[in-house]
């Protein structure tokens, strides 16, 4: 289902940005990543994939374009990822989201992530411009964690 892709088009960037604010983060963890999309006739989603060490993947990015959210993609494409994940024998996938992410936060945990950790500030620190997510503004980076079956 999901297409690995070796370069990201302006379609890709605006997909990744609906995810991730800034283009600047984009930029700092792309090139070291694994880019995948899942098409039928349109762009309908991307994952952006990275190696944290030998035992852990981490999805940077995970977005699915306005007109198909709420049609299971996001789910689909988290499975595949775990599958990915498997296949190239990793233990861990692990995802991060803001505070103020509760659909993705809601998403997560439902396909069987659990809360890890939470880094205090994050979004104050790393990125220049306020966040604001559901009348909430982004501060913690939540990071969930699943092991790979």
């Amino acid at each position: 289902m999901l297409k690995q892709v070796k370069e990201i088009n302006d379609e890709i960037k605006e997909l990744l940005l609906l995810a991730d604010p800034s283009i600047e983060m984009i930029n700092q963890y792309i090139s070291e990543s694994s880019i995948y999309t899942i098409e039928e006739n349109d762009l309908i989603g991307v994952i952006v994939l990275k190696a944290v060490n030998e035992s852990t993947l981490e999805i940077m990015n995970i977005a699915v374009s306005e007109a198909y959210q709420g049609k299971g993609y996001g789910k689909l494409m988290l499975k595949e990822a775990e599958k990915i994940a498997k296949h190239s024998g990793y233990d861990k996938l692990i995802i991060a989201t803001a505070n103020s992410s509760l659909n993705q936060l809601a998403l997560y945990q439902k396909c069987g992530f659990r809360i890890q950790e939470i880094e205090k500030d994050f979004f104050i620190n790393e990125y220049k411009e306020v966040i604001m997510e559901n009348g909430i503004r982004a501060m913690d980076k939540i990071i969930l964690s699943k092991l790979v079956c």
